[in-house]
């Protein structure tokens, strides 16, 4: 193959394909994608651009909006991470065993897709309450959950939950039972199996769905409201500060508070994927 053969080939952006219409699909793509994400994402930009950067810094350093994403971010990692631990486990039960119940289980694990947020906020607020069932347990001991950071964490935990199981799910079933055979055959531990055969080919799954649960849980609003108690400095969050201020009629610091988060919620999103094509690059998907 002459030079020029292999530059060709090596710039060309499509790939050739037996299946026609990839302008007709490749255009309805970015006019979708436009119309639906990208135009009101550039609307939020525009507008805050025009309160000026004097104005909008001022609105940014307010240090009851600091804390409110404070919150927000530390509280939806957490719970990200929770799920990258727990998700996990559930899909690894879901996948390898088979046990009565198995079918309503596997169900059970998309209700936070079916029930309302609000529902599943008021839900858990009567449970970790100080009077409630869960709450009672640990109220003697000081332990507050509901009105607290950790009931934030355990709402973000629930919403996110599905979002890490069928991540991982689709990819630890295409994982043959014959290489866990193998490595015992070798000599490896369950232990050693586990943590340097089975987890390194699902390491770009379980970023992926700590991506989406992460992603999830930094906008959630209607789980969170009810059992957070929404005590400014202590365990209010940033959507619940745009809805405040929404309701003062005070659009700039609202447009100003959605950019923000936008901002940092982009920058959070791509370190990780970042961390994901890099691992993909060393691990792949499969085994």
């Amino acid at each position: 193959m002459s030079l020029a053969a292999t530059s060709a080939t090596r710039w060309q952006w499509k790939q050739p394909s037996v299946i026609p219409g990839f302008g007709l699909t490749f255009g309805f793509a970015i006019f979708y994608l436009s119309l639906i994400v990208l135009i009101p994402l550039a609307g939020v930009g525009w507008r805050s651009a025009s309160l000026g950067w004097a104005e909008f810094w001022r609105l940014a350093l307010d240090p009851r909006l600091l804390a409110a994403l404070r919150t927000s971010f530390w509280t939806s990692f957490v719970a990200a991470a929770i799920n990258a631990v727990f998700g996990v486990l559930v899909a690894w039960v879901l996948v390898r065993y088979n046990f009565p119940g198995r079918r309503i289980v596997d169900a059970a694990v998309d209700l936070p897709f079916a029930l309302p947020t609000a529902v599943a906020g008021i839900a858990l607020t009567a449970i970790y309450a100080p009077n409630g069932m869960l709450g009672s347990f640990f109220q003697p001991y000081g332990i507050r959950i509901a009105y607290s950071p950790i009931g934030i964490v355990i709402a973000l935990v629930f919403i996110s939950l599905p979002f890490m199981v069928r991540t991982v799910q689709p990819v630890m079933e295409e994982i043959s039972r014959e290489v866990e055979e193998a490595a015992a055959t070798l000599g490896a531990s369950r232990f050693q199996t586990v943590f340097r055969v089975i987890l390194p080919g699902l390491t770009p799954a379980i970023l992926t769905g700590f991506a989406l649960a992460f992603g999830r849980a930094v906008g959630e609003y209607g789980s969170v409201i009810f059992i957070a108690g929404n005590i400014p400095y202590v365990s209010e969050i940033a959507p619940l500060l745009i809805y405040i201020r929404l309701e003062e009629f005070n659009y700039p610091a609202a447009t100003a508070i959605g950019a923000i988060m936008l901002i940092l919620a982009f920058i959070v999103l791509l370190t990780i994927n970042l961390i994901q094509a890099w691992s993909r690059r060393r691990f792949g998907y499969g085994i």
